[in-house]
């Protein structure tokens, strides 16, 4: 029974049983479709809530730990287990799931049972990747979740859509099937140097490798991770897959799937490869720091505001990689929050974006206007994520920002002092999108008629902004519980250096000793 007793394993268990009872509704009963999926979602979310509880920030070991064999000849075991990152990361997965069902409910018309079904799917199979502490297991879920967004962009996304999400899949599938010769090989190298087979990531993270090794090992897992990201110049796939995904799958793409590739980097590739990532971090490092600029003028050049978003999120997310090749405790702890805020701020303005598509069917910043004047609770929310987006202090973003960037100017300075452009650049692109949008003059005919919000849109609306303003002005709880994970992580990266630095502790000030 501590397979459904504990919270993880019942946080994967819920949402995959919930897509099975799903299966058995009538595709007819359209309310008893949503009003489930939306009941399993929320209960996952309240489940959620216990790890948050019950997590002790002081420790650094992993939490909630469940261990059962599976395939005990090879070494295969459904293990379980969190850190503080793990946490953050689960949690922002749980919020918006139940926020990303109630943005579907006018938005989906066909084949709603599969869609829900894909929706709790890819939920499972999420929270999956961020619970498991067995290699296996982890590729498992990290090949399973493709298949459901796979089919929300497919089937559900705009008319491109087939292009869209046979790019997402090919080249996300590419880099994983690098990864898994990788993970094959370094089982294999395991087994011969100590005679045991397993796929543990704590065990795997503690064996030795040649130098040469940990290179063509940690290219195979970077470049998996680079792809999810998305890391230029493997960004490609993203515009396409945000832009004809649905609503709710701009969200969840934006605020959970890119930053797995962040997490494979501080779960699996620098602590399996220690050396090698310290070697490539000023290049992975400088590597986000062009997808920032990059990211930030084309996002400027955009006339539609769905791509516009996608593309700030390349430069978002080259923010969160300077921040974790830094290997600076404010820095790495920044780039960790950061994730949280941009999963926050980006699915925000994705779902504010649908708000307006759902009402004029066209997302072209020129088609609007006026809108202060007849839906004014929008122009309301809308100024505050955007604000929110490009940093605002006393909103969520800046805290993530400053930290990354002062961190990692302690290291690079010259990339962080390039970073910075970002900041700028964001400030003009969001601000000049916003002000045609919302203060522009009135002079389509349509806009004059348009809905305010709706009681259901202010629904999932007010808990994005709660977040908002919360860490805005009280990041101390997310911060404090990340920060030992964060040591562990700088510290696993420095451990086969010579001569060993000192352990590194994190306080919350920022302070390595």
């Amino acid at each position: 029974m501590e397979f459904l007793t504990n919270p993880l394993s019942l946080l994967i268990v819920l949402p995959a049983s919930a897509a099975v009872l799903l299966l058995l509704v009538p595709p007819q009963s359209e309310n008893l479709l949503r009003r489930g999926a939306l009941f399993a979602a929320t209960l996952t979310f309240l489940v959620s809530l216990k790890l948050w509880t019950g997590f002790d920030p002081a420790s650094s070991a992993p939490q909630f730990a469940l261990d059962l064999a599976w395939l005990p000849a090879y070494g295969i075991r459904y293990a379980l287990g969190i850190d503080g990152i793990s946490l953050l990361m689960i949690m922002l997965t749980a919020f918006l799931m139940p926020v990303s069902v109630l943005a579907s409910f006018n938005y989906i018309k066909e084949s709603q049972k599969a869609y829900y079904v894909c929706l709790l799917l890819l939920e499972a199979a999420m929270i999956g990747v961020f619970a498991v502490t067995d290699l296996f297991v982890f590729y498992l879920f990290w090949e399973a979740m493709l298949i459901p967004m796979y089919f929300l962009i497919g089937v559900w996304g705009g008319p491109r859509r087939i292009y869209a999400a046979l790019k997402f899949f090919i080249y996300t599938m590419a880099g994983s099937v690098l990864m898994l010769a990788a993970i094959l090989w370094l089982v294999a190298a395991q087994h011969t140097a100590t005679g045991v087979w397993t796929f543990s990531i704590p065990a795997l993270c503690a064996g030795v490798l040649t130098a040469q090794a940990q290179t063509w090992l940690f290219a195979a897992f970077a470049l998996a991770f680079a792809v999810k990201v998305p890391l230029f110049p493997f960004h490609t796939w993203l515009p396409d897959a945000h832009v004809e995904a649905p609503t709710a799958g701009s969200v969840l793409l934006a605020g959970v799937l890119l930053k797995m590739g962040v997490y494979g980097y501080l779960r699996l590739a620098v602590p399996l490869f220690p050396q090698a990532a310290l070697a490539a971090a000023p290049w992975l490092a400088g590597l986000g720091v062009v997808g920032i600029i990059y990211g930030s003028l084309v996002a400027w050049s955009q006339r539609d505001m769905k791509k516009m978003v996608a593309y700030s999120s390349v430069a978002h997310l080259g923010t969160v990689m300077l921040g974790v090749m830094a290997f600076e405790p404010a820095a790495v702890a920044g780039a960790v929050l950061q994730m949280v805020n941009h999963g926050l701020s980006t699915g925000a303005l994705f779902l504010l974006v649908g708000v307006l598509y759902e009402r004029r069917h066209t997302r072209l910043i020129e088609d609007y206007g006026g809108l202060a004047k007849v839906m004014p609770g929008f122009a309301a929310v809308f100024m505050i994520v955007t604000l929110s987006s490009v940093g605002l202090p006393g909103l969520n973003g800046f805290i993530g920002e400053v930290l990354v960037l002062f961190g990692a100017f302690r290291v690079y300075p010259w990339l962080a002092g390039l970073a910075v452009l970002g900041v700028i650049l964001s400030a003009v692109y969001m601000l000049g999108m916003y002000q045609q949008v919302v203060f522009g003059p009135l002079r389509h005919t349509e806009n004059k008629v348009l809905a305010d919000l709706t009681p259901r849109e202010w629904l999932y609306l007010l808990p994005l902004l709660a977040f908002i303003l919360l860490i805005g002005v009280w990041p101390n709880p997310f911060l404090k519980r990340s920060m030992p994970a964060v040591a562990n992580y700088i510290n696993s990266a420095h451990r086969q250096a010579a001569p060993p630095p000192a352990e590194v502790k994190f306080s919350l000030g920022g302070e390595a000793k």
